[in-house]
């Protein structure tokens, strides 16, 4: 896909956004572009709305006033006068290509929830927060019950 589009941009989504707490979801845009020799990718920027963002599917939902400054570093006017700050970054073709598997799981900002228990959300959060993960996989699966029930 590098070779024939010119993918340009990747947004990292906090994990859980569109289904549940644990999964992760990305945003890829591309331009389909003709075939040729040379791989139409020359750098990709990558948006990090995940490391260190702390959003749920019912209490603390992304909103789209959390994504404007995705908005303004994506820079839809004119995508090569981008410029990189803490949380947008461009990665050149090769330096992609010499990723394992060419991974374009990246990340470069420090995860201070893994640094230490002191940056943990306070307990009633955390209770909340998997109360609510509980209960929409435990919703998830009474719909996946009554679908296989009817077939």
């Amino acid at each position: 896909m590098l070779a024939e589009c010119d993918v340009h941009t990747l947004l990292r989504l906090p994990t859980g956004v569109f289904y549940s707490q644990g999964v992760k979801a990305n945003v890829l845009f591309f331009d389909r572009k003709p075939v040729r020799e040379k791989p139409w990718t020359e750098k990709l920027w990558v948006y990090d709305l995940r490391t260190n963002m702390h959003f749920t599917l019912k209490t603390n939902p992304l909103r789209f006033e959390d994504l404007q400054d995705f908005i303004k570093c994506y820079h839809p006017e004119n995508r090569f006068t981008r410029r990189q700050t803490e949380r947008f970054k461009a990665f050149t073709y090769e330096e992609l290509m010499q990723r394992d598997k060419v991974s374009l799981d990246i990340f470069w900002l420090k995860d201070k929830s893994l640094e230490d228990a002191e940056n943990l959300p306070p307990p009633d959060l955390l209770a909340r927060d998997i109360t609510e993960n509980l209960e929409s996989a435990l919703e998830q699966f009474s719909t996946i019950c009554a679908d296989l029930e009817e077939n």
